[in-house]
């Protein structure tokens, strides 16, 4: 679930290993350059940590943030 927090929108996810999250990053990485709007994140091994703010907007939650989370999560069903 994406959490709001210090005007970011943050979900973080754990996988099997660092194959299925790096295998998730790619993807989300296709999606993110479609739309043009880039996530921050984190990764180590099997972990990641993305948090989404629009830098144009003076990193606040914009709703660009809001549809590349809804296409992540629709990634993801």
């Amino acid at each position: 679930m994406w959490q709001e927090d210090d005007d970011k929108l943050v979900r973080e996810f754990r996988f099997k290993d660092f194959g299925e999250a790096f295998t998730f990053m790619t993807r989300v990485a296709m999606i993110a350059e479609k739309m043009n709007h880039h996530p921050t994140w984190y990764n180590v091994y099997n972990y990641v940590r993305i948090e989404l703010s629009t830098h144009d907007a003076g990193n606040k939650i914009t709703e660009k943030d809001y549809r590349l989370a809804r296409a992540i999560d629709e990634f993801l069903q």
